[in-house]
């Protein structure tokens, strides 16, 4: 009888520890990042059955707009909306007046020259909310969660901002974190921004729109419009390390309020893990977020970030103005073929730094010797029967490296042409090669170690 119980204590004992140990429960979090755990806190606040799906116009819109400043001003940056959301007012089909709001972050840029142009980074706030449903005869509320839709972009556009305000004295230009209202509502909100509420628009140098961001497992995507400068500034990216970069697309993944930066002219970039087969239904809650993509987009989206408020602003140039302006020249973005140049039957430029330039790169000594390191961009043109002609260097380092680069890039052996409109045509890439020198105490010459930088493409 004795044996009997402690057999029974173990199996009532080993069913608690299942129970507590089962897959789900909090401590499946306990080996999360800090930017993992504040990735999972920012979704599960925002797509909570509470806020009710976020419909804007709801009191779960507002509640969601003030968790983004509680937040934003935990980070320490300034939020310039009033509690609760700059305000505004769309006017329905039934003729009503719904009134939803915007949340606006400012992080200050450092340039004199450039401190008052700025770079927007957005996502859209509100969702579809909630409706009822009938089954057996009995009513029932379905609620909309949008853990994805955009709880994930919203969730980015936070730790972005705690990022670029922990390292601000590094920003040139200046920076404005919008979570838009009523973006479901033919993209309300960015239009009030950009219209009524931001006196400085004519300001904005470009702007990156976060929508849909948690299913990184179905992909990464980028998308441009086709604009020539954003296409190589994605290509210069992610010729750093970089845990994940997107995948370039000419197809619009989704409408979003990138559109209505575009249409005002602004260089504007959409970056999406794209559709997914919970979208817009009940289905979208935090279970389907891959939270470990996530973290590697946000840390790519910073280094993005990053470039752009440092860089040189993109300039704005219509599709069809710039098709017709490089046919003209009976020259080609590498990005606007049908079918892009392939080396060794890639067609991501990341194959030939990866197998032909950083293994046939020889480090010239008197750079050692110098401490001499950085990246150099250099220039290409890929003709029509796939040579590589007019290597230049775009942006130099130093001599002695700018040398190396092109010489190793001009011995490229041939590519398969690209083509547009069936034809093949030349085709311009911009690459960067990067010097890389690893400091050491002890040997080396004086003192340092070359290092070839490790690349994930």
């Amino acid at each position: 009888m004795k044996r009997f119980a402690i057999i029974a204590v173990f199996l009532l004992s080993a069913v608690g520890l299942s129970a507590q140990f089962r897959p789900g429960t909090v401590l499946d979090d306990l080996d999360d990042s800090e930017t993992v755990s504040a990735l999972k806190e920012h979704v599960r606040t925002l797509s909570a059955a509470s806020l009710e799906g976020r419909k804007a116009g709801s009191e779960g819109e507002i509640a969601a707009a003030e968790y983004m400043e509680t937040v934003f001003k935990k980070y320490g940056v300034d939020v310039l909306s009033a509690k609760g959301g700059d305000s505004f007012g769309i006017q329905t089909e039934s003729g009503d007046t719904l009134t939803s709001c915007n949340v606006i972050a400012y992080i200050q840029g450092y340039d004199r020259t450039l401190g008052d142009r700025f770079i927007v980074l957005g996502a859209r706030l509100d969702n579809l909310g909630s409706d009822t449903y009938t089954v057996d005869g009995h009513p029932r509320e379905r609620i909309y969660y949008g853990a994805n839709g955009n709880a994930s972009g919203l969730a980015v556009l936070l730790e972005l901002g705690r990022m670029l305000q922990t390292n601000r004295i590094l920003l040139r230009r200046s920076v404005l974190l919008v979570g838009f209202g009523a973006s479901r509502e033919s993209f309300a909100g960015s239009w009030y921004f950009l219209n009524r509420a931001f006196k400085d628009a004519g300001n904005i140098d470009a702007m990156i729109n976060l929508d849909m961001l948690g299913t990184g497992y179905t992909g990464f995507y980028a998308y441009t419009a086709s604009n020539a400068d954003l296409n190589e500034i994605l290509s210069v990216v992610a010729g750093d390390l970089n845990p994940m970069t997107p995948e370039l697309t000419a197809a619009e993944p989704y409408p979003s309020d990138n559109r209505v930066f575009y249409d005002k002219q602004i260089p504007s970039v959409l970056f999406t893990t794209g559709r997914y087969p919970e979208h817009d239904t009940e289905k979208d809650t935090q279970s389907i977020i891959d939270y470990a993509s996530l973290e590697k987009e946000t840390e790519y989206l910073y280094n993005f970030s990053k470039y752009l408020i440092n860089g040189p602003a993109p300039s704005f140039l219509p599709t069809a103005e710039k098709g017709r302006f490089r046919a003209a020249e009976g020259l080609m973005s590498y990005y606007e073929c049908d079918q892009r140049p392939m080396f060794l039957n890639s067609t991501d430029p990341g194959v030939f730094l990866q197998k032909w330039v950083y293994p046939y790169l020889k480090y010239p000594k008197e750079a050692v010797r110098d401490g001499i390191q950085g990246r150099v961009m250099v220039d290409f043109i890929i003709d029509a029967e796939g040579n590589i002609k007019n290597v230049h260097v775009s942006r130099s380092v130093d001599p002695l490296l700018d040398e190396e680069a092109i010489r190793v890039v001009a011995a490229s052996p041939k590519w398969k042409p690209g083509r547009y409109l069936g034809k093949k045509v030349p085709v311009a890439l911009s690459l960067p090669v990067e010097f890389r020198l690893e400091k050491k105490a002890s040997f080396g010459i004086n003192g340092y170690k070359i290092g070839k930088k490790k690349k994930k493409y």
